[in-house]
């Protein structure tokens, strides 16, 4: 990890009290279901949907049941509340992406919001000849562990320190997968540091600006349907991010 990484510093409490709009998003998607409905459709394979810190398959059930109704076979992470890689953890998470590779004959797509994006950069490192893809919501990967205003809460929830790194699941956590990757991110994120959240640019890995909330990344609208368009790409043909004509007054340039 770079230097510049780890010095980075978490959010203000200014960002940190704005994310009571989460609630106004969830508010935001449901009106838009109309428009996300233009979402192209998917192909039918697997999406495994990872939660973040302290969270759990409730609170990814929108976005879920939005993937659903676009065609994916969906799949929540069944173990209750996200509370860090507590003993057998990752485990679970190993043998249900067998689990649902094995049982549609198809490689899994990997969603994870915050902490569940970390796992699932993971997983698709540890078990790239079964993932498809990986997309992540406000994950930071590439910052220090007190680059969040979470990192408390995490050593109290896992018993584990923040900047403990197991080798034995897949290494850095800053290393982009071997698969095609992107990175979904917010400038006024109020829990982990935008800078931490983005991906660098190759021929398949990328990042996608949404102005959000962190709490309410999994449900804005932009986020979601970003999601979907990343989804929808033949396997083995990805491109990058088209945020030209309407949609670049939806997505910021990341670079800018």
């Amino acid at each position: 990890m770079s230097v510049a990484a780890q010095t980075l510093r978490p959010p203000s409490r200014t960002l940190m009290f704005l994310e009571g709009r989460a609630i106004s998003e969830l508010g935001a998607f449901l009106g838009a279901l109309p428009l996300l409905g233009l979402a192209p459709r998917g192909d039918g394979h697997p999406v495994l949907v990872l939660p973040g810190l302290v969270a759990s398959d409730t609170s990814t059930r929108p976005l879920r049941s939005f993937l659903k109704s676009k065609g994916y076979a969906v799949s929540g992470w069944r173990q209750g509340r996200n509370l860090g890689l507590r003993h057998g953890v990752q485990h679970a998470m190993v043998d249900l992406v067998q689990e649902l590779n094995d049982t549609h004959g198809r490689k899994v797509s990997l969603v994870g919001w915050s902490l569940g994006g970390l796992y699932a950069r993971q997983l698709a490192k540890m078990m790239p000849e079964r993932v498809r893809s990986v997309i992540t919501l406000g994950s930071p990967f590439a910052s220090g562990p007190k680059a969040t205003n979470a990192w408390r809460v995490y050593e109290m929830a896992s018993g584990r320190r923040a900047d403990e790194e197991d080798a034995r699941f897949g290494g850095s956590l800053a290393s982009t997968p071997p698969v095609p990757t992107t990175a979904i991110f917010s400038r006024t994120d109020g829990i982990c540091a935008w800078e931490g959240c983005r991906e660098q640019t190759s021929s398949m890995s990328e990042s996608i600006e949404v102005e959000s909330s962190h709490c309410g990344m999994g449900h804005h609208p932009a986020a979601v349907f970003a999601v979907a368009d990343r989804l929808a790409q033949p396997e083995g043909k990805w491109a990058p991010f088209d945020r030209s004509g309407w949609r670049s007054l939806a997505y910021p340039d990341p670079n800018r």
